[in-house]
This record gives structure tokens, C-alpha cells and sequence, in this order.
């Protein structure tokens, strides 16, 4: 009944709602659109707010970069036998003393006594300015052998008198041009490649497949002699730079003489400094020996590495000299 009689009394009002709800009719218009309205767009993102130079976040990140970790100089010897390591500075050996070290734990470790010997060597590969040595690759030729195995070594030669020497010598594959094919296909896959200089220009096919083993005169991999090309590629010992600045090789076996092993160390690091002139400094700057089990034990270098004569710079003493004594003589 409620709802009935409140639409009469409406119907009634109606004529007269202008003066009863004094407005009503422009708010009732106005409505419709209010309730329609969607707020603006904006057409721009808003900023990020940047942080104050004086806020907390900027002082502590540029305390962080200013911050540097001071540590106190490391002594030389220690006192006592048990020790921190790394309060001490790292000892060196001579050679001699450290290939004895190598031995004594050995036999302290019942470990094999013909397990090899390595070298790690860490180089300084700057010359002039910006410039630097290339990674290199070489094979040098030990005055003592530690193993009984050998390289395979192909030669190419279309001389059959230069063939017939290289079988004699060892040579595991000999041949001329025909052997191209078979290479590229990867039917014939040997450790070294060896080559006389008449048939280098036939071999260019072959310098994008050998790459740093293409026969060369700077690799002592091209030449006449072949019985010495032979030797050396076949008994040699093969070593490379490894990433920047790192050679790992093995030199001997821990049951040789000391003498030996040393021996086989110089000849190794004497081939390593021929690849950087002296007159850049010294091209080693950090030797480790070790065995097959052993921890490295750092050498010291001195008497290791090749030194610039004094020869010739006590002759150019001497030259100055004589000019200073000639100058006033002829004034």
C-alpha cells in the first residue's frame, strides 16, 4: 500500500515540483551526464622523482664506490712452523731445490715415481704502447726425451728422391697435390705437416684447414733439410698460449735426474723468450713447478731467463768514452 500511495502523491506534486523542490528539474538534467563523465587522460607519463642529493640511498651507494679494502703488507718469512698463509708472502725455490721438493713428496705420498713434471707459465705479452705479443704455438726440441711416443708427421714433396728420405726418417705420410683431397675430407689426419718451398704455392688450398699447423718457415715447418724437420716435429714437445698470457706444459718425468729435468726447464722457457724481444723486459713474470699430484712450488727466475748480453754494452761505453776524449782533442 505504502508504495501505491507514494506514486499519487507524486503525480499530484508534479505540476507544482518547480516551487515544492525548488532547482530539481537542472539537477535531474545535469545528472545523467555527471555520472557519464570519465575523468581526463593524461597524455603523459609521469616522472620519475629523482632521488635529493642529500638523501640517505645516494650517500651510502657513493660511500660503497669510495670505499677501498686496505690490506696490510704481507711478511716475508714466518717465525713459526704452523702458520696462516696468507698473512706471508708466497716463498720461491731455486729449481734445483724445488725439483727435490717434488721428489721428497713423492715418497712421503707413495705416490708414482714416473708421473710427469709440469711447468706453468705466466707471461707478459705488452710491448709498445697498446700493442701486444699474439698468442703463439711452437715445438721445441728437449735434450732429454721422457717418452717413447711420437708425432705423426706428413711431408709433402714431389721429388722422389726427397720422398724416399723421408721414409727412411720416419715420416708417417708422404705425398704431393693428391694428398689435398684427402685432407680436406678428413681422411688423412696426422699431428704435424711438413712441406719443401717448391710445392708451397700448390698448398694454398690448405691454409684454411691446418690454420696454425700450415707449413711455414717461422714454424721451422718448411725447409730442404727434412731428416731435421723430421726430428724435431716427430720427438719435439708441442706448447701454446693458452687464454692470454698462461703456458701449461709437462717438461719430464719425476724419476729422472735433477739435472735432466732442469735442463729440459731451460730449454723450454729459453724458446718461450725468443717470442718477445729483451728490450721490452722480461717476458716471464711468474714460473711454477709441479708434479702429476704435488702442490706448485714457485721458482725463482733468476739465472732462468735470457739476459742482453753486457758484451755489447760495455762497447758502447767504451765508444762514448773515446768520443769525449777526441772532442776536446780537436777543439
Amino acid at each position: 500500500m505504502a508504495a501505491p500511495a507514494g506514486r499519487c502523491l507524486w503525480r499530484a506534486l508534479a505540476p507544482r515540483r518547480g516551487w515544492v523542490f525548488p532547482g530539481l528539474d537542472q539537477r535531474l538534467a545535469a545528472a545523467p551526464a555527471l555520472v557519464s563523465v570519465a575523468p581526463p587522460a593524461r597524455s603523459y607519463a609521469a616522472a620519475a622523482k629523482t632521488a635529493k642529493k642529500g638523501s640517505r640511498r645516494t650517500k651510502q651507494e657513493e660511500t660503497i664506490k669510495k670505499k677501498v679494502t686496505r690490506r696490510w703488507p704481507l711478511m716475508s718469512k714466518p717465525v713459526d712452523d704452523v702458520y696462516l698463509t696468507w698473512y706471508y708472502e708466497r716463498p720461491s725455490y731455486d729449481v734445483e731445490e724445488a725439483v727435490g721438493m717434488l721428489k721428497k713428496f713423492q715418497e712421503l705420498d707413495f705416490t708414482n715415481p714416473k708421473q710427469y713434471v709440469y711447468i706453468n707459465v705466466f707471461l707478459d705479452m705488452a710491448l709498445q704502447k697498446k700493442k701486444k705479443v699474439d698468442p703463439f704455438a711452437s715445438t721445441v726440441l728437449l735434450p732429454y726425451r721422457f717418452t717413447d711416443e711420437m708425432n705423426k708427421v706428413l711431408v709433402f714433396t714431389e721429388n722422389e728422391q726427397e720422398a724416399e728420405i723421408a721414409r727412411e726418417n720416419g715420416a708417417a705420410v708422404v705425398g704431393g697435390v693428391e694428398l689435398i683431397k684427402w685432407i680436406l675430407e678428413d681422411e688423412i689426419q696426422v699431428d704435424f705437416y711438413v712441406a719443401v718451398p717448391a710445392i708451397m704455392p700448390k698448398l694454398i688450398p690448405l691454409r684454411s684447414k691446418l690454420k696454425r699447423k700450415y707449413p711455414s718457415t717461422k714454424k721451422n715447418s718448411m725447409g730442404h733439410d727434412i731428416p731435421k724437420m723430421l726430428q724435431l716435429f716427430r720427438e719435439g714437445l708441442e706448447y701454446m698460449v693458452e687464454g692470454e698470457r698462461l703456458i701449461k706444459t709437462r717438461i719430464a718425468r719425476l724419476d729422472m735426474p735433477t739435472e735432466q729435468i732442469v735442463a729440459n726447464l731451460k730449454t723450454v722457457i729459453h724458446d718461450i723468450c725468443t717470442f718477445k724481444p729483451l728490450t721490452y723486459g722480461p717476458f716471464v713474470q711468474k714460473l711454477v713447478i709441479r708434479s702429476s699430484t704435488s702442490e706448485g712450488l714457485l721458482l725463482n727466475l733468476d739465472g732462468l731467463l735470457p739476459q742482453v748480453e753486457k758484451v755489447e754494452e760495455e762497447k758502447n761505453a767504451e765508444d762514448d768514452e773515446e768520443k769525449h776524449v777526441q772532442e776536446p782533442a780537436s777543439t
